[in-house]
């Protein structure tokens, strides 16, 4: 069942001395249960593709079809809603709140969907547990390791139950090992939970995992195997 469905997709910035096409009429159709990586060379168009995918850049021309909702014709409150409760999202630099703890870091983002306090400490309690993170509860961003921080931060885009996670560059700050775990971890959530997964990247580790790769190049799509 398609769950993204991208339709002659365009982003230009006009915010330079000669317009740049980052995206360049890509049309594409994302399955349920993916484990897909979008990539290309650097300035290819792949994270500006991956942004657009999740709302946090408005584009051009084009469609993108999240379910029944067009995202493009949400105005900006309706569509930080949506993010809220449909995307996930694992970014390079882990974005974690670093006051926080580990579990606090996850139910955050269910304390902003109205969760109640209890239900919100067990499903984070739950998706540590899920992460590889069980101990690791109260411990702030600052006490942990890159690659444990990066398992915080997929726990947390699994809080909201999302119909896809979306992950830019997650590896890119890791050392082989942790790597290795993040990406065997996101691959076992990926078969036991039906849980969509694209990520933007350029490492070959995160290629070597995915079932199916987009390369992207001057914003349009080169290939797709």
């Amino acid at each position: 069942m398609s769950i993204i469905q991208i339709n002659n997709l365009h982003k230009t910035y006009t915010d330079t001395k000669v317009p740049v096409k980052a995206v360049n009429g890509i049309s594409l159709s994302i399955e349920e249960g993916e484990f897909t990586a979008i990539v290309g060379p650097s300035g290819s168009g792949k994270t500006t593709f991956l942004n657009l995918m999740g709302g946090l850049d408005t584009p051009t021309e084009g469609d993108i079809l999240i379910g029944d909702k067009n995202i493009k014709d949400l105005n900006s409150r309706q569509l930080i809603d949506f993010r809220l409760h449909h995307i996930g999202f694992v970014f390079q630099s882990y974005n974690l709140i670093p006051v926080l703890t580990a579990i606090e870091n996850v139910a955050f983002i269910m304390e902003l969907q109205g969760i109640p306090k209890k239900e919100r400490h067990q499903i984070a309690m739950e998706l540590l547990k899920k992460t590889g993170l069980e101990g690791k509860e109260n411990y702030r961003p600052g006490e942990l390791s890159g690659g444990q921080q990066q398992r915080v931060s997929v726990a947390r885009a699994l809080a909201s139950k999302p119909k896809f996670i979306l992950a830019d560059e997650p590896t890119a700050n890791l050392d082989s090992a942790s790597t290795e775990d993040l990406l065997n971890m996101m691959a076992e959530l990926n078969k036991s939970e039906n849980m969509t997964f694209i990520f933007s990247t350029h490492d070959k580790r995160v290629m070597d995992k995915a079932r199916r790769i987009v390369t992207i190049d001057d914003g349009k799509v080169v290939s797709d195997v």
